[in-house]
């Protein structure tokens, strides 16, 4: 059960004293959510789409370059995106704030710290890239599998440092609201990376190396857009380069650590998950068929992820600006969103569980097991419709050390064992692994419990010299 709302705070939204006080604020809270989220939304379903569409395209060349590209995309690339939008996450938290208490110059310095620390970590991540066939072989993956797959990470090794430069520019905009443009952005990416595999793959047949290179054209695409928009259209916050940006650069490492810690644990579990079921009979098949049923997942998790962008940004903007029940206000009502929407997806998959991975592939074998396995699909999709929005919660008020806790817990202590006593000793396959990924939602309501009086982060951490702060009644110097 949600708590009552807060006490009285002065400057804060005015108390909820009757229904017609409540509807307002929904109605309101609602408008400024989906005002932020739904671009946001657009924009990160069209950067999910250009790996969904590359899938496509290859489930169209065979099984084996489909797996090969499953487990290149969902676990080498779902590697990188999950540390990298995690660090990033740092970002979202930082310049929230900053903008809610009028700091909005300090943006642009973080932005560049940002840029400097995801760089750098693209750059360590490369040899995970390099070596990635040899590694999967190490793990037990299938020979033939591996190889594939281990040539296709390779070449979608330049989509990181892509990413690297994304992340941070999306916080940013997205800090201020600014997300209408980055989802034209998208938008664009993404119609240009189905003309490169219509060009690649199709025309030229160049099969796994030419959709690689339209994944990657597309991903960079989206970057230098964003970084030029920024340059040329945002002087408020963007005043330029500054050696500022790398003062106070271990605090901001530690925070970012703090995020990707948080995101990974996560993200990496479906990704390992994957990975195991090329160890379960009939390999290629278990590796597909959950490939596809994570790539409708996550279809819909983009959509939670425009939620956990507008939440994250109306709870840091709030509490940046002396606000906690305001912020309470916009968390209870996305909430209550978030879960129908995941009803909706689930309804959806079950009546269509016939027939939605007919594009993904062609083969009548593959189609009876995600069939089989659709129902858990849709359940997934409820239970996970709330997690998202609460990670938002929880970077919005600088909350990250806490859920990397509950994340390690629920995913790793009991989701991961439990998964693979079940598929493997039990023999219950890969259905049963799909329906634990949903283990998070229960303990991250522990998130729900925590208070909403909390100091803004940046007043509780250094972030350099240049990062002073000032809120009504009292004053931070970093």
């Amino acid at each position: 059960m949600m708590r009552a709302q807060p006490a009285e705070v002065d400057g804060d939204t005015p108390a909820l004293r009757s229904a017609a006080d409540a509807a307002r604020m929904v109605w309101d809270e609602s408008k400024r959510l989906w005002g932020i989220g739904l671009p946001i939304a657009v924009g990160t379903l069209s950067m999910y789409a250009i790996s969904s569409v590359t899938q496509m395209f290859i489930g169209h060349l065979g099984n084996l370059p489909l797996a090969a590209a499953s487990i290149g995309l969902s676990v080498f690339a779902t590697f990188a995106l999950g540390f990298l939008l995690g660090m990033g996450s740092a970002l979202e938290t930082l310049c929230g704030q900053a903008f809610g208490a009028g700091q909005v110059a300090m943006l642009g310095v973080y932005l560049q710290r940002s840029w400097i620390i995801l760089l750098a970590t693209a750059l360590l991540m490369s040899p995970l890239f390099v070596f990635a066939g040899p590694l999967l072989l190490l793990i037990g993956q299938d020979p033939e599998v591996a190889r594939e797959a281990g040539r296709f990470a390779l070449y979608i090794l330049p989509s990181v440092f892509a990413m690297a430069i994304n992340f941070p520019t999306a916080k940013f905009l997205q800090a201020q609201s600014k997300v209408t443009v980055p989802a034209w952005i998208g938008l664009a990416a993404l119609l240009a990376a189905a003309l490169l595999n219509c060009l690649f793959v199709v025309a030229l047949g160049w099969g796994l190396p030419g959709a690689a290179a339209a994944y990657d054209l597309a991903h960079w695409g989206i970057a230098l857009g964003q970084t030029a928009y920024i340059i040329g259209w945002c002087g408020d916050g963007w005043k330029g380069w500054s050696a500022a940006a790398f003062h106070g650069i271990w605090a901001f490492v530690r925070l970012s650590l703090e995020s990707a810690v948080m995101l990974c644990l996560e993200v990496w579990y479906m990704g390992l998950i994957t990975v195991l079921t090329g160890d379960l009979q009939d390999a290629q098949i278990a590796v597909d068929s959950l490939g596809i049923c994570m790539n409708v997942n996550g279809w819909e998790g983009m959509i939670f992820i425009g939620l956990n962008a507008a939440i994250s940004v109306r709870v840091s903007n709030e509490l940046g600006s002396g606000r906690p029940r305001a912020a309470w206000n916009a968390v209870v009502v996305v909430v209550a969103e978030a879960l129908l929407i995941g009803v909706l997806c689930m309804v959806l998959v079950l009546v269509f569980r016939d027939s939605f991975s007919v594009i993904f592939t062609s083969d009548d074998a593959l189609r009876r097991a995600v069939s089989r396995i659709a129902g858990l699909l849709g359940l997934t999709m409820v239970l996970n419709s709330v997690q998202p929005v609460i990670s938002g919660v929880a970077v919005g008020g600088g909350w990250q050390g806490l859920v990397a806790y509950i994340n390690l817990g629920c995913y790793y202590v009991f989701g991961l064992p439990l998964g693979y006593m079940l598929g493997y000793r039990l023999n219950f396959g890969v259905g049963v692994m799909h329906l634990l990924l949903p283990s998070l939602f229960v303990c991250l309501f522990v998130c729900l419990r925590k208070s909403v009086h909390h100091r803004p982060i940046m007043h509780r951490r250094g972030f350099g010299p240049a990062c002073s702060v000032v809120l009504p009644s009292r004053r931070s110097s970093c």
